[in-house]
């Protein structure tokens, strides 16, 4: 059983927060197609300079042996520990216009309870918009603009950019339980999924962090600097391009899945992807990174090419 403590702290320290202002989440679930949410999460810390507001308590919420934190061994002694975090914070984009985030990993324990908690602190800070973003795999090609599933209660923003719509059901994560309770209470709250190639869901892809940011961008108006995630992703390219040669037989494989989305894009939906920048590779990088996928999989799965 996890400790039965309290669910989070307040900063004593923390700045005047304005009212209005609105809200990101960004919480590393099961699945994270390229490592998305991770390095937004990343990129947000690291850049962006956050100032906790309220902080989720490890004890009660996280499962410290499915999700160890990690140590520094230094020859003969530990020099660093450091367990994950789950912060609701304030932050300043380009601009200097501030807006609130929820980043971390996605709690383990007590969904219903950080639900209520993340409803209650939107309530004290008055917040204006709920935006989250999360990571899927699909059969796509990577010489298309990496496209979004959207939903919420922002009608805007699914007809413009949702180029999938899908009726089924999934495993839920802790963010689709907080749009189903902000959109209960008629917020206006809208989740971005990203449809990132499958063949790259494993990798740590810059470019669909770059989509992440391009979508709370769309959703919020903030402006974001992704200098730094754009040369990642030329670099990663690069190192694609080096590493293995192009194919015939992945360029013939390419060319169907651009076929097949080209179709659908043109004849099964009137959304358009949000164009992120810096997610177009040539398709010899896609041809590299194709025979890198495929030579690590198992041999019953030929049968199974796209």
């Amino acid at each position: 059983m996890p400790y039965a403590g309290p669910l989070y702290e307040r900063s004593v320290s923390a700045p005047t927060v304005p009212a209005g202002l609105p809200l990101v989440i960004a919480l590393t679930g099961f699945t994270d197609a390229g490592g998305a949410v991770a390095r937004l999460i990343e990129y947000i810390r690291d850049d962006l300079d956050p100032i906790p507001l309220a902080v989720f308590s490890n004890d009660v919420l996280l499962d410290y042996r499915a999700r160890r934190p990690i140590v520094t061994f230094e020859a003969d002694h530990l020099t660093d520990y450091r367990p994950p975090r789950l912060e609701l914070s304030l932050a300043h984009d380009a601009l200097g216009t501030p807006f609130l985030v929820l980043a971390g990993y996605e709690p383990d324990f007590a969904w219903e309870a950080v639900s209520d908690a993340v409803l209650e602190l939107a309530d004290t800070f008055a917040v204006a918009s709920v935006t989250w973003v999360h990571a899927i795999p699909m059969p796509v090609p990577h010489t298309r603009p990496i496209g979004t599933t959207v939903s919420g209660t922002r009608s805007e923003l699914t007809e413009a950019h949702s180029v999938w719509q899908p009726h089924t059901q999934v495993p839920a994560t802790v963010a689709h339980l907080l749009e189903y309770r902000f959109a209960a209470r008629e917020a206006a709250v809208s989740g971005f999924v990203l449809l990132v190639p499958h063949y790259l869901a494993d990798t740590e892809y810059p470019a669909a962090a770059l989509a992440g940011l391009d979508s709370i961008a769309v959703a919020t108006g903030l402006v974001f600097d992704g200098d730094g995630l754009r040369e990642e992703n030329r670099e990663y390219l690069t190192k694609v391009e080096e590493q293995v040669a192009g194919s015939d037989e992945l360029s013939r494989m390419l060319q169907g899945l651009e076929e097949r989305y080209d179709a659908y894009m043109a004849g099964a939906t009137n959304a358009t992807p949000i164009l992120h920048t810096g997610d177009l590779p040539s398709a010899d990088e896609l041809a590299a990174e194709l025979e890198r996928f495929l030579a690590s999989r198992p041999n019953s799965d030929e049968d199974k090419r796209p």
